[in-house]
């Protein structure tokens, strides 16, 4: 076995807090936020989403990275070093890196989707046809199985030239192109959404508060997203942790990643509802919102040619600076314990995601009639395996070591380094009963809602 190569650092903060808010500024953001706010009634989701992120969220990425930069490895090495090669606590660090390969898998063919769209909007696609049409175009992809390969190969060479150039040279270098450009194309659309008729209505939706809303449900939801949009759970925190410099300061670039992720997501919200509005269609429409709705709301304003444009390009780039910390996550487990190059590794694991993302993409043509978990297709299953299950309980899991049996000595020498040491009481408090019991809950909720009970208990 080859000795592994020495560990890079990030060039800059700029450089780090660009990547890791890239990580977690993914279709999440931009997909799936503004139709789970308009399906759990608006301003009163919002408000708890927020208060979740800075309670739950914040404090889990803040030991993630915590985890990553003392140890200076990737998720599995990190709870080897701190608890040994035979320690149960190493579960964390694969689930984690098991979940970041298995969304990848699939992720990539939804992203090979807004491709297709991009390409669709830039030859005019949704200009002059029908709604009915138009929607039915989302369902002629999803049941064109080589098409939906042909992307997911384009999407996943993509993230193989990317992350083979390494920390600095590739992820950094293309996440201080990426997250720019990304956020000129979110303001763009943005001001087009506060410009359209529809701009209060769509404000007012956002924020207004309607507790009548509010259901246990769209709690558990709001602390679900909260989790899954940080990117949480799935290595990539940690790897990127490991990549820090010891005087970091880990409160403040954490404060500054969920900042820009969750401004994203709002603004991704406030481009989105007023255009909706202004065609009087539906805001919770839910996942078919961006594939269905948004096209046929393009195709009746004026300007949609160039608005589905820039969308669908904001869609591709939230789509690869998230699938790239997926990747580099599973590249470092292979460069820090088994003493791989970064070639070998991103090539192996970029062609083995592409690999086992072929079942996804032929879920809905070719493999419909295949199920697994449930009667669900291969990518269904998929995704509830990985967001439903995988990633809440690798949080758990992490949240538990950290607040309980990780050195509190460690814990806080971490903080104190970047001038954070003030903030450790309360942090601590956070990571060791608030977050873990808050998991806990959405991951029993998860499991109940998806039938996992039921489909054991089927088994046996």
């Amino acid at each position: 076995m080859t000795q592994p190569e020495p560990r890079s650092l990030w060039a800059s903060r700029l450089g780090f807090i660009l990547a890791a808010a890239g990580s977690a500024v993914g279709l999440g953001n931009i997909w799936k936020f503004p139709y789970v706010v308009g399906q759990n009634g608006g301003g009163a989701f919002v408000l708890v989403y927020l208060v979740c992120i800075l309670l739950i969220g914040l404090p889990i990425m803040m030991a993630e990275f915590m985890i990553g930069r003392h140890t200076r490895r990737d998720a599995v090495g990190a709870f080897i070093q701190l608890q040994g090669k035979r320690s149960p606590w190493t579960a964390a660090g694969w689930i984690s890196v098991g979940a970041a390969f298995l969304i990848l898998s699939y992720y990539s063919v939804v992203a090979g989707w807004t491709l297709d769209y991009v390409l669709r909007a830039l030859r005019g696609g949704f200009s002059g046809l029908p709604a009915g049409e138009i929607e039915g175009l989302f369902d002629g992809l999803i049941a064109d199985g080589p098409r939906q390969i042909l992307w997911h190969l384009v999407f996943i060479l993509l993230c193989l030239g990317i992350v083979i150039g390494g920390v600095q040279k590739g992820i950094e270098r293309w996440s201080k192109i990426l997250m720019p450009v990304l956020f000129a194309l979110l303001v763009l659309l943005f001001m087009n959404g506060m410009l359209s008729p529809g701009a209060w209505e769509g404000i007012t939706f956002m924020f207004r508060p309607d507790f009548h809303k509010l259901t246990p449900g769209a709690v558990l939801e709001a602390m679900g997203h909260a989790f899954f949009t940080l990117s949480l759970g799935m290595a990539a925190m940690i790897t990127y942790g490991s990549y820090l410099r010891r005087n970091e300061d880990l409160l403040g670039s954490s404060l500054r990643i969920v900042g820009l992720d969750t401004l994203i997501a709002v603004m991704a919200g406030l481009a989105i509802f007023p255009i909706v509005f202004s065609v009087g269609m539906e805001p919770g429409a839910g996942p078919g919102l961006i594939f269905k709705t948004i096209p046929v709301v393009f195709s009746q304003l004026p300007g949609g040619y160039v608005l589905a444009i820039l969308f669908f390009l904001l869609l591709s780039f939230a789509a690869l600076t998230s699938a790239i910390s997926l990747l580099e996550a599973q590249v470092a487990y292979l460069i820090d314990e088994r003493g791989w190059g970064r070639k070998r590794s991103t090539s192996f694991l970029a062609g083995l995601a592409f690999v086992v993302g072929l079942p996804t993409a032929l879920s809905y043509n070719s493999l419909a009639e295949w199920t697994l978990i449930g009667e669900r297709s291969f990518f269904d299953s998929a995704d509830l395996l990985a967001s439903n299950y995988l990633l809440p309980l690798s949080g758990l899991l992490i949240s538990i070591y950290v607040g309980w049996f990780w050195s509190g000595s460690e814990e806080k020498e971490e903080l104190v380094a970047g001038g954070s040491g003030w903030v450790y009481p309360l942090w601590h408090f956070l990571i060791r009963f608030v977050s873990p019991a808050a998991i806990a809950v959405v991951l029993f909720y998860k499991m109940r809602e998806t039938g996992l009970f039921t489909w054991l208990a089927g088994l046996f």
